[in-house]
């Protein structure tokens, strides 16, 4: 895939608003930890579809009889994904150890992973993801304990050498498990068929192992806070784990720590100190105000609504520096806005439709903080975000809304206008069914794309249809032994990546949780 999103401004100047990043510390929570220990020794290969699969399962019990010569191998199952610490037993057998062992550990969230050769790796983003140790261990036995946090199902220790007198034996391995929420307080949707709770309960493993101190976007990558992924967790999070104080604490630290003009960057990397990063993104920093809003709608909590007002509606006025003749200007910055990772996807319609629906919520927040000065001007950019939708982007022809100069026709384009409600809802109703059947080759990548075409046709009443989609699309992926749902996933070419190579996506990420949320509050 082309489009890259690398954003570097080394003369960036930061804010801190001191009250709001103490308010985000008092809400911080001890994580919980379980111990969870490896249930089978299993061998990987490639299955019929080219992916990566368990292969063939031996018992955990005999871990202590294989011994590792030069080149030997052990793969290790933990039964299910977790994110944790791990501490492993290392032993010696045959004659006295005269030389270091020299190991790899590998920690594979799919099978996959565990075939890939990170020699090979040439993607855009750093290969230091790749989760894999090289570790020379001098004395024999000992007990290994891993400082790194890893996210991952299985794990491999290779030994890339010995000496023709000793072999390495692994005696124990313990991974501590850690999130900030319990699978136990979540009630699984036993009514669904089977294949709606195989999605369900990957939905929740995944959003559960992107809960620690913050909302991360995904535990292995990249560990941070992004606002595009908190939107999508707090609303599966509060049809799910209802943990109020991780959203609260998430929505301080944005408004806590900020460009200093107030622009609420894409993501904030809380070690080893909080800060925003220098990457901005148009719609996500709108999205602040969804994001407030949504809390607003989930709790009642005017008082949050009063005190982060300022923050949001500063998102709303700032956003029009990015604008032309009342759109987004995206020829001078084709990815201003994320949208979805596709590769020559025209983002320009879509962020109008983003734009709407941040208005509309915008304008409920300013009324309900008694800003009447906000509101009217909210209004005001309402009626003209709305005119420019029809005036700019519809095609009365073809029936559809077509992006930038080269009148792109996309799935993200009409889901996020059907969202914004440009529309009544019977033409909004059409026109989905109209891009269903038309099937314009510009689609979604991720399941964050995704996620809104599926909302979209929920929006208009086409559940069916938008059930149908999410068996396609997720139970893809569970069709290919996923655990925890992926950060992007093409059907028709499973090692698609938005970096060039899948050795660093992410099989645990937090946009992809979403059908947890819509499967409680539309089934």
């Amino acid at each position: 895939m082309g489009d890259q999103l690398i954003s570097i401004i080394p003369d960036m100047k930061r804010r801190t608003v001191e009250a709001f990043v103490k308010k985000a510390e008092e809400n911080d929570a001890p994580l919980l930890e379980r111990e969870v220990k490896p249930v089978s020794l299993v061998s990987v290969a490639r299955g019929p579809k080219g992916n990566g699969i368990v292969s063939a399962r031996e018992d955990i019990g005999g871990m202590k009889d294989k011994l590792l010569r030069k080149g030997d191998s052990i793969c290790l199952d933990f039964g299910d994904h977790h994110v944790g610490y791990v501490t492993i037993k290392l032993a010696s057998a045959g004659s006295p150890q005269d030389a270091p062992a020299y190991l790899r550990l590998k920690f594979a969230e799919i099978p996959n992973e565990i075939l890939d050769d990170s020699s090979t790796y040439e993607g855009w983003i750093s290969k230091g993801w790749i989760q894999e140790e090289y570790i020379h261990i001098d004395v024999l036995p000992c007990e290994l304990k891993l400082p790194r946090r890893y996210s991952f199902r299985y794990m491999e220790v290779l030994a890339i050498d010995t000496s023709a007198k000793f072999q390495v034996v692994v005696e124990d391995a313990t991974l501590k498990a850690v999130s900030l929420v319990s699978m136990d307080a979540v009630e699984p949707l036993k009514d669904l068929p089977e294949d709606l709770q195989k999605i369900d309960r990957a939905s929740l493993k995944t959003l559960q192992d992107c809960m620690q101190h913050v909302f991360e976007d995904g535990p292995k990558r990249d560990r941070r806070l992004w606002i595009g992924d908190l939107r999508l967790q707090a609303k599966a999070n509060y049809a799910t784990f209802k943990n109020l104080s991780l959203v609260r604490r998430c929505m301080y630290l944005f408004a806590g720590l900020i460009r200093d003009d107030g622009k609420i960057g894409a993501c904030l990397f809380t070690e080893p100190v909080m800060q925003v990063d220098d990457t901005f993104l148009w719609d996500y920093s709108l999205f602040f105000v969804s994001i407030l809003y949504d809390y607003y709608q989930e709790t009642k909590d005017l008082d949050i609504v009063k005190e982060l007002w300022p923050t949001a509606y500063c998102q709303i006025t700032l956003a029009l520096k990015d604008m032309k003749d009342g759109v987004l200007d995206t020829e001078s910055n084709p990815m201003a806005a994320f949208i979805d990772w596709k590769d020559g996807l025209d983002r320009q319609a879509a962020a109008q439709g983003v734009w709407i629906f941040c208005l509309r919520q915008g304008k409920v927040l300013a009324e309900l903080a008694g800003d009447e000065k906000a509101k009217g001007h909210i209004e005001e950019l309402l009626n003209e975000a709305l005119k420019n939708a029809v005036d700019v982007f519809w095609d009365e022809e073809q029936g559809f809304f077509v992006s930038g100069k080269s009148r792109q026709i996309s799935w993200s384009s009409q889901a996020w206008m059907v969202l914004a409600d440009v529309f009544d809802l019977e033409k909004s109703r059409k026109l989905m069914q109209h891009l269903l059947e038309v099937n314009p080759e510009m689609g979604v990548s991720t399941p964050y794309g995704y996620h809104h075409v599926i909302e979209a046709l929920l929006h208009v009443g086409e559940k069916e249809k938008a059930l149908e989609l999410m068996r396609t699309y997720w139970g893809g992926m569970i069709e290919l032994g996923a655990d925890t749902f992926w950060e992007a996933f093409d059907p028709k070419d499973p090692n698609a990546s938005p970096y060039g190579n899948t050795q660093v996506n992410s099989f645990c990420h937090a946009w992809s949780c979403t059908p947890a949320w819509l499967l409680r509050e539309y089934f």
